[in-house]
């Protein structure tokens, strides 16, 4: 009888497919029987590791990187795990940047902009033909739609559905945008920060280059850029926060760490505590009287009670209410409790960041969601400092990276940031103005609406 190969018929485990903990011990009991057939046998031509991980490949019919992981698992931890099974799968919403999310807000602007009623038709060809944004197919576009608190009017005079932000943005926006006049008009000192990510491989694209640019505004609001909008490869990352005015980066304001996540949100890095601690540091550097201007990320807020939620048991909600002195009368529905807790909500619900700054007589802003383009510390951290990094970095090492950012900080003078700030300044008259564009529109259909014999209503409509 012939001899067969085993490794000529073995099958292959499927790319992707998780190995149990039991298929990972039998890896590693290959592994040793083959060492010790190896020690038996000192005559026999040795395998090196990378010789040896090959061949138990070709027998068993697994990777080799599978097959290296369980090794290295098992030498560090002296025993192998079952495999999380929970893969993350990135939404549309998670792959596109608030860059590109600030740029699309705008596109749907420009339409209004031009008195030109913004279909989700005309925006998705808008946004397609633009070589700096991503494609989108019109579900996808319904999901971001969604996420950037758009909705849809029903317009009278050709029916289309027009794109129209939620009431409760345009709200937040007019405040902070009224706000923040008033306390220029003040000559209070206005402080800008913000955290963002350099790869240790950054370097400056050679594909995604526009010599159409004339300005960094124009860069900005046509979402263009010189260099790579995510992290390239999955290499060593460096978290950055800073914090800086007219006068410049604020001196000491500094925060720099390595990554520790795989997570394609940068944000994933950053919690409270290490936001808390860093805040705490630099309030003391900053001027008498100023206000400190930030997003509206979760780590940005720290509560001083932890309000109950829907996710919470039904007599932890309870015991929190009683807690706060409310007579809980039983029979009760969970949706009873919450509403009570609602009740609450606008005397406990302070937020610790917001009290500290007053204690040194500053004042804390948050940005209205996905309004990068009113941040200044975006052109400077995106523009000057990520291109200066990608520009000069050869070496590709954390250390020397760190060095390059340092200096990428110190290139940005004075007289760049008052630019940065000049051209947000003129963003927010946009802003301003965009609302009373689109009033006006809306009023004018209203108004032929009622002077029509139709039946027909201008409603908004869910999506």
């Amino acid at each position: 009888m012939d001899v067969i190969d085993n490794s000529t018929i073995i099958k292959k485990n499927p790319c992707g497919k998780f190995i149990g903990a039991g298929k990972k011990l039998f890896i590693i009991s290959m592994y040793k029987y083959l060492l010790q057939t190896q020690n038996e046998n000192p005559d026999s031509r040795r395998l090196t590791y990378r010789q040896t991980l090959v061949k138990l490949s070709k027998s068993l019919g697994f990777g080799l990187v599978t097959i290296q992981n369980t090794l290295s698992e098992y030498r560090k931890y002296g025993t192998v795990s079952q495999p999380n099974k929970t893969k993350y799968r990135p939404t549309i919403v998670d792959k596109i940047d608030e860059f590109d999310k600030n740029a699309i807000r705008l596109k749907i602007h420009d339409f209004w902009r031009n008195r030109e009623v913004p279909t989700i038709s005309k925006i998705l060809i808008a946004i397609n033909e633009d070589p700096t944004l991503p494609n989108l197919k019109r579900p996808s576009f319904k999901i971001l739609q969604e996420d950037l608190k758009f909705g849809c009017v029903k317009m009278k005079k050709n029916r289309n559905k027009a794109l129209l932000e939620r009431e409760d943005i345009i709200t937040w926006r007019r405040n902070y945008l009224e706000k923040i006049r008033y306390y220029r008009a003040e000559n209070r000192p206005i402080y800008y920060l913000d955290e963002t990510w350099i790869n240790v491989g950054e370097t400056q694209s050679r594909t995604w280059v526009d010599t159409t640019m004339k300005s960094s505004g124009e860069t900005f609001i046509e979402g263009k850029t010189k260099e790579q909008k995510e992290p390239s490869g999955k290499g060593k990352r460096l978290i950055v926060l800073h914090i800086g005015s007219t006068d410049g980066f604020v001196p000491g304001g500094l925060l720099c760490f390595e990554s520790k996540t795989n997570s394609i949100n940068y944000h994933d890095d950053l919690n409270s505590d290490i936001f808390y601690d860093w805040f705490e540091r630099i309030l003391p550097l900053l001027k008498e009287n100023a206000v400190i201007v930030m997003d509206n990320a979760s780590h940005h807020s720290v509560k001083k009670i932890q309000m109950p939620t829907k996710s919470w048991k039904k007599q932890n909600i309870i015991d929190w209410l009683e807690s706060k002195g409310e007579i809980v009368k039983h029979p009760v529905l969970k949706i009873d409790l919450l509403k009570k807790v609602r009740q609450l909500r606008q005397y406990d619900d302070e937020d610790v960041l917001d009290e500290y700054a007053k204690d040194y007589q500053k004042l804390v802003m948050r940005l209205p969601p996905y309004h990068c383009g009113l941040n200044p510390i975006k052109l400077a951290m995106r523009i000057s400092v990520k291109n200066y990094v990608g520009t000069h970095n050869t070496t590709y090492e954390l250390k020397d990276v760190i060095e390059l950012l340092k200096k990428g900080l110190e290139n940005v003078t004075p007289e760049m940031w008052t630019n940065f700030v000049g051209h947000v300044i003129e963003e927010e008259e946009k802003f301003w103005n965009i609302d009373s564009i689109i009033e006006e529109i809306l009023n004018g259909e209203l108004e032929e609406r009622n002077t029509s014999s139709s039946d027909s209503d201008y409603f908004f409509v869910p999506t």
